[in-house]
Parts: C-alpha cells; sequence; structure tokens
C-alpha cells in the first residue's frame, strides 16, 4: 500500500496483519480524491476508523491542513503513528486512539468542525446509523461525510442531520456521501461528477 499522489506520493505504507483489517485499496482510495479533489486544499479532515491512515495520510499529501485519525485497535494504531511518523506528517495531524463515539461524545466542540469526514468501519458494523450521527456532529457546515462500505450493504438514506446525496461503487466496495440538512431531493454535494 502507498500514498497515490501529492507531496507524499509514493511512499509506503505499514499494515498490521490480521482479522478486521482491510485497508481502503488504492482504486478506491483514486476514486475518492477524484471526487474530492476541489475539497482538499486547506481542509480539516477526521479519518474515522483509521487503521493504517491510508486515507488521512493521502488528504495530508493532498493538501489538507490537518488530519484527526480515529481508531480503536491497538494494532492498527500503532501501524498509524508508524506511517505517520515515516511520512513526515506529525504536525498535520493528531491521533485518537479510541472509538468514534467516545471520541464525538467527548470531544466535539474540540475535535470538529470537519470540512470533510472520511467513515470506514468494519463491513459487518452493526451501528451505521450511529457513526453517521456522530459525524454529523462534527461536520462544518458545508462539509461532507464519506462512508465506506460493502456494495452488498446498503446505506442509510438519512442519519440524524445527515441526508445522503450520491453513492459511488468500485469493485466490492461504495463510498456514499453525505451532506448535513436539507432534502436528499433538494440538496447537492458540490463535488465533480
Amino acid at each position: 500500500m502507498r500514498i497515490i499522489a501529492g507531496r507524499l506520493k509514493g511512499r509506503r505504507l505499514r499494515a498490521p496483519v490480521g482479522p478486521g483489517v482491510r485497508p481502503t485499496s488504492d482504486r478506491l482510495r483514486e476514486t475518492l480524491f477524484n471526487v474530492l479533489r476541489d475539497r482538499m486544499d486547506g481542509a480539516r479532515v477526521l479519518d474515522a476508523f483509521a487503521g493504517t491512515g491510508a486515507v488521512g495520510l493521502e488528504a495530508i499529501s493532498r493538501g489538507a491542513s490537518h488530519v484527526t485519525f480515529v481508531e480503536a485497535d491497538r494494532r492498527a494504531a500503532a501501524a498509524l503513528c508508524a506511517n505517520i511518523d515515516a511520512c513526515g506528517a506529525a504536525q498535520g495531524s493528531r491521533v485518537i486512539q479510541d472509538t468514534l463515539h467516545r471520541a464525538a461524545t467527548r470531544g466535539a466542540a474540540v475535535l470538529g468542525p470537519f470540512d470533510v469526514i472520511f467513515l470506514d468501519p468494519p463491513y459487518d458494523f452493526a451501528d451505521l446509523d450511529g457513526g453517521l450521527a456522530d459525524a454529523g456532529r462534527l461536520l462544518a457546515p458545508e462539509g461532507v461525510v464519506v462512508l465506506e462500505h460493502s456494495r452488498r450493504r446498503g446505506a442509510p438514506a438519512a442519519a440524524a442531520s445527515l441526508i445522503r446525496q450520491r453513492t459511488l461503487e468500485a469493485g466490492d466496495s461504495a463510498l456514499t456521501l453525505y451532506a448535513l440538512g436539507g432534502s436528499a431531493d433538494t440538496m447537492e454535494v458540490s463535488v465533480p461528477r
């Protein structure tokens, strides 16, 4: 696994081996950043269920000003910290070893708001609505939440303050984009199509 583009292009990332580890593929990250390219310059990003940090480090590489990584698994958090150090990205990063729910509940005022929030929970994660609600509390008014999920499992049309805007499919995975408020019929996330 490597950084695809930007100032850190080509940097290799370390990934722990074991059950529950499913880093976002290069192909899916490329799709994601093609969609979000106009939002990256100076963005504040939250990479939740961060794993190896590949998405957040890609965001830094492509111009994000700061990325907060939230990862509960100790092994993944250790690999994440090693990857941040290897990329020389410690100054623009913050790692919180906790669940998204606890981090959002304890520190919503300190953490947010974020311009882009990326959620990559395990594909069998039971509480997508709760994870999206937590993300919605941390999102800037014009921000976007991106949920990575299995194509076989649909994403909620709405969760708390978030409304689904668009779903992109790549291989066995899908990316669903959400924005705050409004209705799915009238609100549009400003991302290139």
